[in-house]
């Protein structure tokens, strides 16, 4: 999610949405970068009016629970390859969470 909040703040600012630009707000960040998902990224986004579409989200109605958005598409492998990174590493997260979670729980039941 990181990747396209920096996304949004180039646009915000004024500043072209490129892979150097990206890299840079997300080290500023101090987020561990991952080449690919930058290059996925800004591939997907090659086309895409940002503010555009920023106004079509802000209109569209919320999705049921476990649908896609409105006007939602996938747009290339590379989005899928993005997406699949960006879930194993909250899964990896998830299981940290989990992990401590387990921690505590052992300590209120002994």
């Amino acid at each position: 999610m990181e990747y396209v909040y920096a996304a949004l703040i180039l646009n915000e600012t004024d500043e072209e949405v490129n892979e150097e630009n990206i890299t840079a707000v997300l080290e500023a960040a101090g987020v561990d970068v991952e080449e690919s998902r930058v290059k996925a990224l800004v591939a997907a986004l090659e086309d895409v009016d940002i503010e555009e579409a920023i106004e079509t989200a802000a209109a569209a109605p919320a999705p049921a629970a476990g649908g896609a958005a409105a006007g939602e598409v996938e747009t290339a492998d590379d989005d899928d390859e993005a997406d699949a990174a960006e879930e194993a590493a909250e899964e990896d997260d998830d299981d940290e969470d989990e992990e401590a979670d387990g921690e505590g729980l052992g300590a209120l039941f002994g």
